[in-house]
Order: structure tokens, then sequence, then C-alpha cells
């Protein structure tokens, strides 16, 4: 049964899998940790993604949007050996015919036996990097199971790398969003988002606006985004979006978020609007190379108008820049 999640979580985040594996570690079960290394044709998840199974039988994550799973929760209860294994799906027909997989795809996973008293602390360390958004390298030895981690570079990719005897996984951070100003449009980007994997944040210090918030599942915070975006959204995997409608509020995160390296900053409103923008913040000293980031009129032009279409074209941008971000790291 799947571990309970918050919702709209995807469930392939790498902190929640993570997460679930330290929780179930430390209530003294065994945990299987599969891990997509390499695939070839069609396939429904990408070199890189996570499922982990506890020996009761909760699972987290998704390594074929289901029609592996049940095998892998099989060979898991299965297992009493406590050495990694590579195991391939898709080798044969029958293996296609029989777990469905898309016409020509094969997957090869690593599956990794974990214990509390092996395996606790490289978890803990690895949970920690990820949560103070460093991106790290895990390296595991097929031969005998050892798993370390180490400091990334700030612009390594996300990946995997399998020579025969040992597997690296980079990990980065995951992409935050700042949505600044509550409102239609920032329900329906939260929740958009939130499906497409983002971490998201709405920041209304407008206590009319945010006594009006009803949606707990996405975090509020009433501080000023100025201050917030300087002290939580400065690294290149944050995006900030002004949805205020109020340049009090809006213009202020967004001189913040054009001094930092977030690999998105948009703000909504019409052309016109955005025109009367730029020219605010740049009487404010905002230089050219800086404003020139501006994404205004946020979004991808449908063209859009009611609240969820306009959220739909903003989160199809942000989608987009997360691709452009990923693909810039990994140098294609």
């Amino acid at each position: 049964m799947p571990d309970s999640a918050p919702p709209l979580m995807s469930m392939n985040d790498q902190r929640s899998v993570l997460a679930s594996v330290r929780n179930w570690l430390a209530e003294g079960e065994r945990v299987w940790l599969c891990t997509i290394i390499e695939t070839w044709g069609s396939s429904p998840r990408p070199a890189g993604s996570w499922l982990a199974v506890s020996e009761s039988g909760r699972w987290r994550g998704s390594v074929s949007g289901g029609c592996l799973e049940e095998d892998l929760l099989r060979r898991a209860s299965d297992d009493e050996d406590d050495s990694p294994k590579v195991v391939e799906y898709g080798i044969t027909d029958d293996d296609r015919d029989h777990f469905q997989l898309p016409c020509g795809g094969r997957i090869r996973l690593l599956v990794e036996p974990l214990t509390a008293e092996r395996s606790g602390a490289h978890i803990d360390e690895v949970c920690r990097s990820l949560e103070d958004r460093k991106p790290l390298v895990r390296e595991v030895r097929v031969d005998h199971g050892n798993a370390q981690a180490s400091s990334a570079d700030a612009k390594a990719r996300n990946g995997v790398e399998f020579d025969g005897l040992v597997v690296r996984h980079t990990l980065q951070p995951e992409c935050r969003l700042l949505l600044i100003g509550a409102g239609e449009v920032a329900r329906h980007v939260a929740d958009f988002a939130s499906a497409a994997g983002f971490e998201v944040t709405l920041c209304e210090p407008r206590d009319t606006f945010a006594d009006g918030w009803n949606y707990p599942h996405i975090p509020l915070s009433r501080r000023l985004p100025d201050d917030l975006v300087a002290e939580s959204y400065q690294d290149p995997w944050c995006g900030i979006l002004a949805l205020a409608h109020d340049p009090r509020i809006d213009d202020m995160g967004l001189l913040a978020a054009l001094h930092s390296s977030a690999f998105y900053v948009g703000a909504m409103g019409s052309r016109k609007t955005s025109d009367a923008r730029r020219e605010r913040l740049a009487s404010l000293g905002l230089e050219d190379d800086r404003l020139v980031r501006l994404r205004a009129p946020i979004g991808v032009d449908i063209p859009s108008k009611t609240p969820a279409e306009i959220a739909i074209s903003i989160v199809a941008d942000l989608i987009a820049a997360r691709h452009d971000l990923r693909a810039a790291q990994a140098g294609l």
C-alpha cells in the first residue's frame, strides 16, 4: 500500500521517497530502493527515478507507471540477500507482453537492499543534503553494496551513470516556486505546478488576502516578498512569480528576484501593465541586464483569459524553463 503523502505531491519526488526510506529504516524495517539506471526505447519513467519498498509492503515512488511495480514488490518480499542486484525488464518479447512495457522499451534497475544498521547514516546524509538544497552524487558499489555521498558541482546535471561496477546518481535540489499574491490564478498555479513536481509556497503579506487563503496543502508565508526571496529563494532551482496585481507587493519581490540566481522570474499582467512595470523597476535602479530576465507578460501565449487558462499557460512556461535549465546543466 502507498505511504500517505501530502496532496498533489509528485510520487517520485526525491525528498518524499527518501523521507519514507528514512522513516521505514528508523522503524526497523528492511527497505529496497529501486533506481532506474538505464532505459532504451520507450520508457514511462526517466533514468534516476526511484521506487522504495518496505518489507511490510509499503511503497513510495514509481519506476514504470505501474507495470513493473508489482513484480518488484514480489521480488523484494522474497529477497533475503543483502547485496544489490541489477535487474532488466523488456529484454524479451515475453517480458514486454507480460509486463506491458511500451513497444521496444527496456529498463535496467538497481535494486538495493537497505537496513538501518548498514544504510541509516548514509540515507540521513543524503536527506540532509537535499533539504539544504545542496547537489550531491550518490555512489553505490554493485559488488558489495557500499554507498557513499559527496558534494556535486552546482552545474552538475541530474542523472545516472553505470560502468558495470559503480552506479553514480547525481541529485539536484527540487525546483521550488514562490507565488507572490493570493488569488484564483495563484490557486490554480499552485495546484498545477505541484502536480508537475514543483515545490510551491505562497507569499501574501496582506492580511485580507492571506486570511482568505483556504488551501492548507500549499504553505503560506505572510512575510514581505523581498525578505523571503533574499532568505530562501536565491539558488538556480528557484522560480519567483508576481501574481498580486499590486505594484507595492509585486515590485518588491521582483527587485529581489531579479538580483538572484533564480531560473525563472515572471509577472502577471497585460503588455501595457508589463511595460509600465519595467519602467518602474528601471526607475528604481534595476540594471538592463537584470531587467531583461523578467518574463512579462508571464506564461505561454495561448492566448488565455480565465484564471485556470492563465495558470496553465504559466505552468507550461515553467515546465519549458525547467527543461532548459536541466539541458543547460547537461551541456545539451
